[in-house]
């Protein structure tokens, strides 16, 4: 296993959330990591990526103000805080990689077919 999510469940809107996802630093090192969800009968969507200094990060707007993107500085783990979640925020979050990707904005930019996690679901009750 190369990249394993955990942290989703079920809370209230206006509540939170932290996911982690733990990556092999053999085989991420210097690629960029993100987090895509998708809801039920809807496309996968990109909610945010990190390098993998750390140092740089990119938003989808839905995610802008309200998520935060951040590395442990082993670097093994990153993780996204979610605050103030809205229904709209449900569904299936997956931590991800693409070979090659080094950017947040890059990964941001595509769908990435090499490296996925397992999906950890998130439900926002109204």
């Amino acid at each position: 296993v190369q990249l394993q999510a955990s942290g989703g469940g079920s809370v209230q809107a206006g509540g939170s959330l932290r996911l982690s996802c733990t990556a092999s630093r053999r085989t991420f090192n210097n690629y960029a990591t993100g987090w895509f969800r998708q809801a039920p009968g809807k496309e996968r969507e990109f909610v945010a990526a990190i390098s993998w200094s750390g140092y740089n990060t990119y938003y989808a707007d839905s995610a802008k103000g309200r998520f935060t993107i951040s590395r442990d500085p082993a670097k093994t783990t990153f993780y996204l805080q979610m605050d103030n979640l809205t229904p709209e925020d449900s569904g299936v979050y997956y931590c991800a990689a693409e070979e090659g990707i080094t950017t947040p904005q890059g990964l941001g930019m595509i769908l990435p077919k090499d490296y996925w996690g397992q999906g950890t679901l998130v439900t926002v009750s109204s």
